[in-house]
């Protein structure tokens, strides 16, 4: 279901080059395929024994209008190892395993939209009878997924299966890849956990035009599924048609527009956080960080930038408290859509966002060797 780093996009020639000079870096040099392939399944060994697991999941079929977040991956990992070329050596240290990208047909978001007859099909096109799936039983081989979203709850689901302590760093992708995370999560562990939620917008509707899963409706399928009790915050909400109390009152998140940042200050919300998140009573918490959280001028090179958000230093700061304070179980970094924009916002967009994997990582293996 997955692919080596890099390559969860389908490419013949186009794009090509500069997935083999990512797979190059992070490699070790590698640039034959095979040898790409076996540098890989060298770090899935790994998987039993690791802290944290990143995987890219570079899918924006569940975004709005504008695509561009499935470049996202690639262009982070391009940005960490320009941070720091030394990356691979610092992840393998910290017990960081890159489990590489789901392998993503772009026509496609989820297995319950599917006809019969398309997962079939798609399902022969992605396990061949020669490929690494062809030795499974035929019901086993009948019940593989197919669309990203699938794919990657099948996949999360069976990394927690060989290690019931993984953390998962999930790379977007539009914000609809937080659900199959979030979803394998709530599946596997026996504590409860909250959603800490930086973004523009709620995403908190059932459906979209008839789309159960996509990047407005994760959050509220999230939420349910926690079992709401405020376990659902929400940071730097700037863009709805209902104000606080309407979410508040009726669905039981938490929300802290803002507004609310900007009228008491970075550090005094962050204390509201943290505090919160102890008085009901939930030490573990998931990270869901939409780069459109993050204020426009900082961050334009997403699908739906908006002015006067969240400033990369408090976002930055509220990383770390969570790693310190809490026990982070989860992250994902979504939304950052490099070809949208000027070459100038993509660049400013992708530097933003390999601090914030950077932080990430450092709070999920509590170590500091990832900060810049």
């Amino acid at each position: 279901m997955l692919r080596p780093a890099g390559g969860g996009i389908f490419t013949v020639s186009s794009g090509r080059g500069d997935q083999q000079e990512l797979q190059r870096r992070l490699y070790g040099g590698a640039i034959d395929p095979g040898d790409v392939a076996a540098r890989w399944r060298d770090d899935l060994d790994r998987l039993a024994t690791a802290r944290v697991a990143i995987l890219a999941i570079p899918s924006d079929t569940g975004a709005g209008l504008i695509r561009g977040a499935a470049y996202g991956p690639a262009a982070l990992r391009t940005a960490v190892l320009d941070l720091h070329p030394e990356f691979p050596t610092l992840a393998r240290r910290a017990g960081v395993v890159d489990v590489g990208d789901v392998f993503v047909v772009p026509q496609l978001l989820h297995d319950d939209m599917l006809s019969d007859a398309q997962l079939g099909a798609t399902r022969a096109a992605l396990y061949p009878p020669g490929g690494p799936a062809g030795a499974l039983a035929p019901e086993r081989l009948a019940r593989l997924p197919v669309s990203p979203l699938s794919i990657a709850a099948e996949a999360v689901s069976l990394m927690l299966t060989v290690n019931p302590g993984l953390r998962i760093f999930a790379l977007g992708g539009d914000h609809s890849v937080a659900w199959p995370v979030v979803s394998a999560l709530a599946a596997h562990r026996k504590r409860p956990f909250a959603i800490v939620h930086p973004d523009a917008h709620t995403d908190l509707l059932p459906e979209r035009l008839g789309v159960k899963y996509c990047f407005a409706t994760w959050a509220y399928h999230a939420n349910e599924l926690i079992g709401r009790g405020g376990r659902l915050v929400q940071i730097g909400v700037r863009a709805s048609r209902h104000p606080r109390a309407y979410w508040e009152s009726t669905l039981g998140v938490r929300q802290f527009w803002a507004s609310d940042v900007a009228a008491r200050g970075e550090a005094a919300v962050i204390d509201e956080v943290i505090a919160h998140l102890r008085a009901i009573g939930v030490d573990d918490v998931y990270l869901s960080n939409d780069i459109d959280g993050t204020d426009a001028a900082a961050a334009p090179a997403t699908g739906a930038p908006e002015g006067g958000g969240l400033s990369v230093r408090f976002v930055r700061a509220l990383i770390a408290r969570l790693g310190r304070e809490m026990s982070l179980i989860g992250a994902d970094l979504v939304e950052v859509a490099p070809p949208i924009g000027a070459p100038e916002e993509s660049r400013r967009t992708v530097d933003v966002g390999a601090r914030y994997v950077l932080d990430s990582l450092a709070a999920l293996t509590g170590t500091n060797d990832f900060v810049m």
